[in-house]
């Protein structure tokens, strides 16, 4: 199977993602869990355990070259899906949580190749 640039784009991302959030002490508990209910569907990026925060990120990652910065990419709508497939993570794993946060980890590469930044978002729905 081919993969796209712009899948291998994202599974890089992620990865970078992953090893910075783990760099942060935090413990991955689940990456690219899928949901397709009647009621919600999609995929969370990476659940996460921050001490005692359960913490679900949305990874997002480009090439630079003014497509603007990856963040810019999280809408209110995506946090609202973010937001519905947290409570059916939630519901399905049943695990007992006081704290929940949904972060955004932005992975950017330079236009013209190099080292990726990795900038991690806490909170932002």
């Amino acid at each position: 199977m081919t993969t796209s640039p712009r899948a291998a784009l994202g599974a890089a991302g992620e990865q970078l993602a992953a090893r910075a959030l783990e760099r942060a002490g935090m413990v991955l508990l689940a990456r690219n869990w899928r949901c397709a209910t009647r009621d919600v569907r999609g995929e969370l990026d990476i659940v996460a355990r921050d001490g005692r925060t359960l913490v679900f990120c949305e990874v997002k990652a480009r090439r630079g070259g003014g497509a603007g910065e990856p963040a810019e990419a999280v809408t209110y709508r995506k946090l609202a899906q973010l937001r519905a497939l947290a409570s059916a993570f939630l519901a399905e794993t049943e695990l007992r949580v006081r704290e929940v946060r949904i972060d955004v980890v932005a992975v950017t590469w330079p236009a013209g190749g190099g080292t990726a930044d990795v900038t991690h978002l806490r909170g932002v729905g």
